[in-house]
């Protein structure tokens, strides 16, 4: 089993498509990469932590290989704007990947130059060495299972699953 920590905006969205990922068994949503012991949602969303709102993604690489897991995250958010996914806006939105060793880093920085060719500006996404990783409050785990009819659900999440389900429909249980 693999763990990737990936950050592409709210983490309500990249938790409901690796949740229906073939391969992923677990997605916890967290916070990572700032300066402020045991954050929560409303710490982080005042920007003045420094962390990022991410998901931990564990995976079997005998099912699904590490450059779809990453190929799929550069498909279900914009890696180009920088703290920012469409109306969620601040550092805690970055793009971002944090690596636990150089073989990881490798892998991230490869799949930016392989995923470049996506998007008609310059991938911006943030590759850091992991610190500490904090999960989320329990009401954000699972956000979209829980919560199918909300109207962010609709609004952003489900477009996010369809072009997940466009382009990586071998990969999805749905």
């Amino acid at each position: 089993m693999k763990t990737f920590i990936l950050g592409g905006g709210c983490f309500w969205c990249l938790d409901a498509v690796y949740q229906k990922t073939k391969g992923v068994s677990s997605v916890v949503s967290g916070y990572i990469g700032g300066h402020f012991p045991n954050p929560d949602y409303y710490s982080v969303c005042s920007g003045m932590t420094g962390h990022a709102e991410v998901v931990a993604v564990t995976f079997d690489e005998e099912v699904i290989p590490p450059k779809t897991v990453l190929d799929l995250f550069f498909a279900i958010h914009d890696p180009t704007t920088p703290n920012r996914q469409g109306y969620d806006v601040g550092t805690q939105y970055r793009s971002s990947m944090f690596y636990v060793d150089d073989e990881e880093k490798f892998l991230f920085e490869e799949a930016i130059e392989r995923n470049q060719h996506l998007w008609d500006r310059q991938i911006v996404t943030e590759v850091t060495r992991a610190s500490t990783f904090y999960p989320a409050e329990e009401f954000h785990q699972d956000y979209y299972a829980k919560n199918p009819d909300a109207g962010y659900c609709h609004v952003i999440i489900n477009p996010k699953l369809a072009k997940a389900r466009k382009y990586y429909s071998a990969w999805l249980d749905v």
